[in-house]
């Protein structure tokens, strides 16, 4: 007998500027574990990168690549969790090409004013990480 394959949860959040600061994604990695998804979580690849006190390290990371192996997880998922303190580039642009590939987007953010391709692009917005299970229990 086959077993049925886990559903995948891909963790998009901001790194420039917040790179000591990705707690987030254990906190969110503990909810989808919770509920049976794998996790794809590239922080845990691409942290490396990031190991470095230099200013402007962003821009010494072979660009294609680090972009590449994101869309790669992004095709991978059944749902991404958008992780929105404040706007971030990459997490927008995984969060348009996820929805676009048919993916379930779940944004999770306090921001009182998200713009409208943010909230197009979403099929649930909550405030904090203690509606996250509920709204992934929605999206099953």
């Amino acid at each position: 007998m086959r077993t049925a394959m886990k559903k995948k949860a891909f963790i998009s959040g901001p790194i420039l500027g917040m790179e000591n600061n990705q707690g987030y994604r254990d906190l969110i990695t503990e909810i989808c574990v919770s509920l049976g998804f794998e996790v794809i979580d590239p922080w845990r690849r691409e942290k490396i990168l990031c190991e470095t006190d230099e200013l402007c390290w962003w821009t010494k990371v072979p660009a294609n690549g680090f972009v590449q192996r994101d869309l790669d997880d992004a095709e991978r998922c059944d749902v991404m969790i958008v992780y929105l303190p404040k706007l971030s580039a990459g997490a927008c642009m995984e969060l348009f090409y996820a929805k676009r590939k048919g993916k379930k987007i779940i944004v999770v953010s306090e921001m009182e004013c998200l713009s409208p391709w943010i909230r197009v692009h979403s099929d649930a917005i909550v405030k904090g990480f203690e509606e996250l299970e509920d709204a992934l229990k929605s999206l099953l």
